[in-house]
């Protein structure tokens, strides 16, 4: 049966699809209430299944771009004779909100390139131009929230990974390193490219420069380039593709794209980067004396092969990074915070595996201190489908803390269309102790599953080997797992163990000595008969159980059921989650002063309300609530955020967390809070003002922050810290520091 000419509903396959969930859930409960009730989930599927959409080829599927003697200016203004001759591409689809109809906003894409630098012309044409939603000027601003246009490009044509580079009406910037058909992204990798965009009655036009260098590709007389690209209209909540328009594809599935030709006699470039900084300013800390503070250092990048880049770091300072978010932990597991300096950002998907055995805040920070870092080096690149990260960085001595060396090796080798095996190895190493880490993974992923539909599965192991004196006997951590990631259905399930002298040093696991079940199914049907529904959640299965390694004893269990999500075609979205939890306590923690949980085994039952308003708006609210037992406790946790678009320059946040616990003899009550003021004077000065607190750590923090980019690819910070103590109801200006850097790039 074939509807609308494009899509059909492949009634084979949806059984088959059907039939292999029902087991996959059967085997991993075998019980009697989901015999009861698969048969259930059987009917739904076809019931509420939407059309089995085949892959999507929209011709052309292929963009050209032309070599031009003379570059056009990049001023938005697409006035160039250049423009003019080149072919352009505009048959883009709809993926939202009406999958495989055409695109209500016409878009226009066209490339043309010099030896040096690729050029894309785009004119993205609105009938409301008044009506676009830009709020951002600065770099690397949050897409999702507005009008927005994407490119992404395979420069090795591997289909499987990619650079992103993503536009609004403002010029704002961001760019985003894609691995693994969008498993991995890095969206902090920064690099050497320009925009400029022009508004009129007829809509929004850009102009984007590439230069070369800012790519890897291979040393090839002709390129061959996968590309795709992607147009949001934010007020319409329409999302159109050039290629690759499913529901069950993001743009970042590369093996989906089109390809780019025409580029014949390109080079990376510059052999040789330089960027060396200059920090200066004063700080005080704790009960030091106010000190004066200058430091130098630097970056040297150089191109091995035009695939293979070498980085060298000496004395790399992060001055310019914000504060972590204060948090008041109310479990017995470490907190993670994530990483936010651009050294261990910027080639972050290079050492991606899929346990985490590789944590970055290792090196270099010590709870929560700064352990400063000599230098180091790295090896990041691709060779004839081999992917390489190596990783090696020396640390100073600074009080107890001895010397340490810190070294990765990460390799991954492409096998089929979209799958891989991979090593790891990990090694850190004083002058009196050492650890290593080593192991292996195996990934199989394709987007033709009935023909279109996407799975993953695969498998890791990985054992450490500490020092002298050290037990190295059930050392060993393994994972196997199972995803079918798609748009109506969506099934994962995995299975791990981590033994209980498993120990990886530059790695962040939060407990040891366990095995763990996880399964989830959820549907996400689109129902025609409501009008204003885009899309509805129902969450079935949603099961992590930890049991002891060892003894087999159960550990704990977390169990969520969701009767009810949903997103309007409007952008608003809402769900509710009952979650039934069990834990063992095996040793008494203190969950808040002179309260303790005593050991035992608790269950009890929580009920969870999310919702957030459409993100394009002026004004944007959305939080959390929930209620329920926790422990010997009633908790009522509230979480509040809203944000506030001024107008293209300024923009403003808060959030606020309050929980209320209530013990049969006691209680407490919780508060954290933050807020940031953003003011952006063009794309490439804004400044931020960010403050945080909470009523456990009894200090205000503040953060002002100054980023200017004199020329792309260099960076002027100006940065002032200030800590407030009011543990005795006073407020006390002890920390601060005040400090400026700036980072200039050279090329040779």
């Amino acid at each position: 049966m074939w509807v609308s000419g494009q899509k059909r509903i492949h009634i084979a396959s949806l059984i088959i699809w059907s039939w292999m969930l029902n087991k996959l859930a059967y085997y991993s409960f075998r019980n009697q209430s989901w015999r009861c009730w698969k048969s259930a989930i059987f009917i739904i599927s076809l019931l509420l299944c939407e059309d089995l959409v085949i892959a999507q080829v929209s011709l052309p599927n292929q963009l050209t771009a032309l070599k031009v003697q003379e570059a056009p200016e990049i001023d938005g203004i697409l006035n160039e004779i250049c423009w003019q001759k080149v072919e352009k591409i505009s048959n883009f689809t709809q993926r939202e909100l009406n999958e495989g109809e055409p695109a209500t906003e016409k878009t226009v894409v066209a490339a043309v390139y010099t030896s040096s630098t690729l050029y894309f012309g785009i004119w993205c044409y609105d009938s409301e131009p008044e009506k676009i939603i830009a709020k951002e000027m600065k770099r690397d601003f949050q897409h999702w929230r507005e009008d927005n246009f994407e490119i992404i490009i395979d420069t090795y044509h591997d289909k499987r990974n990619g650079y992103l580079f993503v536009i609004n009406p403002n010029g704002a910037r961001e760019d985003v390193l894609i691995t693994n058909e969008g498993k991995g992204t890095n969206r902090d990798w920064n690099g050497v490219w320009d925009v400029a965009v022009h508004i009129n009655e007829q809509g929004w036009f850009a102009e984007l420069q590439i230069p070369f260098s800012t790519l890897k590709f291979h040393n090839q007389e002709t390129q061959v380039w996968g590309i795709n690209f992607e147009r949001n209209i934010r007020r319409k909540n329409e999302q159109v593709l050039w290629q690759g328009w499913s529901r069950d594809y993001e743009l970042e599935m590369v093996s989906h794209a089109g390809t780019l030709t025409g580029l014949e006699g390109i080079s990376g470039g510059h052999l040789l980067e330089f960027k060396p900084y200059v920090l200066g300013g004063v700080q005080k800390l704790a009960i030091f004396k106010t000190e004066r503070v200058i430091k130098m250092g630097g970056d040297i990048n150089y191109l091995l092969t035009s695939n293979l880049k070498l980085n060298v770091t000496l004395y790399p300072d992060f001055a310019q990074i914000e504060s972590d978010r204060l948090r008041i932990n109310l479990t017995r597991f470490s907190l993670y915070f994530p990483e936010k300096r651009e050294f261990f950002l910027e080639s972050r998907g290079a050492f991606d595996f899929s346990e985490q055995v590789f944590y970055s805040r290792r090196i270099g920070i010590k709870d929560g201190e700064e352990i400063p870092i000599i230098g180091g080096v790295r090896i990041t690149g691709k060779e004839s489908g081999t992917e390489i990260g190596a990783l090696s960085m020396q640390t100073e001595k600074r009080g107890l803390e001895k010397s340490t060396n810190y070294s990765v090796l990460r390799v991954k080798q492409d096998i089929w269309q979209q799958s891989y095996i991979g090593i790891i190895a990990t090694s850190k190493k004083s002058i009196d102790r050492s650890n290593y880490v080593y192991g292996m993974d195996f990934n199989y992923s394709s987007s033709q599953l009935f023909g279109d539909k996407n799975i993953r599965f695969g498998a890791a192991w990985t054992q450490s080997q500490s020092g002298i004196n050290i037990l190295n006997n059930d050392n060993t951590a393994y994972r196997i797992y199972f995803s079918l990631p798609n748009d109506f259905i969506e099934y994962d399930l995995a299975y791990d163990v981590v033994q209980n002298n498993f120990n990886p040093e530059v790695g962040f696991i939060r407990r040891k000595n366990y095995k763990h079940f996880f399964t989830e199914l959820q549907f996400n049907p689109r129902p025609a008969f409501l009008p204003w529904i885009r899309i509805m959640e129902f969450k079935p299965i949603d099961i992590d159980y930890y049991w002891s390694d060892n003894t087999n004893q159960l550990e704990s269990i977390g169990a969520e059921f969701r009767p009810l999500g949903f997103g309007t075609k409007s952008g608003e979205w809402f769900e509710y989650n009952i979650i039934r939890f069990f834990d063992r306590i095996d040793e008494p923690f203190e969950i808040h002063d002179d309260i303790i949980i005593p050991t035992g085994g608790y269950w009890f039952t929580r009920h969870e309300i999310q919702y957030n308003t459409f993100s394009g708006r002026k004004i944007v609210v959305g939080g959390e609530t929930s209620t329920g037992g926790y422990y010997t406790a009633h908790r009522l946790q509230n979480d509040f955020f809203i944000r506030l678009n001024v107008n293209k320059h300024l923009n403003m946040s808060f959030d606020y967390e309050w929980n209320n616990l209530q013990f049969e003899q006691s209680e407490f009550v919780t508060h954290e809070t933050g807020g940031k003021i953003e003011y952006a004077f063009n794309p490439k000065l804004n400044t931020s003002l960010y403050g945080q607190w909470n009523n456990e750590d009894k200090v205000i923090l503040f953060n002002f922050r100054v980023n200017w980019i004199p020329q792309i690819g260099s960076d002027f910070y100006l940065t002032i810290n200030q800590k407030i103590d009011i543990s005795d109801s006073r407020f006390k200006f002890n920390d601060f520091a005040i400090l400026s850097k700036l980072v200039w790039r050279f090329v040779y």
